[in-house]
C-alpha cells in the first residue's frame, strides 16, 4: 500500500465535503506530475487531506475507492480523476509550520515541492504525521 497526500481549497471542497459525499471525485488536477501521482494510486492507498489556502494544514485521512480515469471535468481527456473516500480526520490537524520545521521531513514533498498538489508521502513521513496528529495507523 502506498501513501499519498492532496491538497484542496478548504473553501471549495473541505475534508467535511469528502466526509458527507463517500466516494467523492477528486478532480481539476491540471499539472502534469500531479496527474502521474494520481494515475499510480491503487485501490485502498491511505491518502491525507490537506487544506491550503489560510489554513495549510493536513485534516484528514481518506482511502482511494476507484483508480485512475478520464477526469469528467476537463473537456481534454487527457487529466485523470480518482475516486476518495474519507476515513477519518485526524484528532489534531497537523500544520505545514509544523512539519517544515521538523528535521524528519526535510526530504518529504510536502517541503521540497510544496505546490504540487498531489503527491507521494513515504511510509516514514505518513507513520510520523499520524503520530504529530495523535492518531492511530
Amino acid at each position: 500500500m502506498d501513501h499519498w497526500l492532496v491538497k484542496t481549497e478548504p473553501e471549495e471542497f473541505s475534508f467535511e465535503t469528502l466526509t458527507a459525499k463517500p466516494g467523492s471525485c477528486w478532480d481539476g488536477v491540471r499539472n502534469l506530475e500531479a496527474r502521474k501521482h494520481l494515475r499510480a494510486m491503487a485501490q485502498s492507498d491511505q491518502v491525507f487531506v490537506y487544506h491550503t489556502g489560510k489554513e495549510r494544514r493536513i485534516v484528514g485521512l481518506a482511502k482511494v475507492v476507484r483508480t485512475a480515469y478520464v477526469d469528467p471535468s476537463s473537456p481534454q481527456p487527457i487529466w485523470s480523476a480518482v475516486d476518495l473516500t474519507a476515513v477519518r480526520a485526524l484528532p489534531r490537524p497537523v500544520t505545514l509550520a509544523e512539519i517544515k520545521a521538523d528535521p524528519r521531513f526535510a526530504q518529504c514533498l510536502l517541503v521540497r515541492r510544496s505546490r504540487l498538489s498531489v503527491m507521494p508521502i513515504e511510509t516514514e513521513h505518513f507513520e510520523a504525521i499520524l503520530r504529530l496528529a495523535g492518531a492511530q495507523k
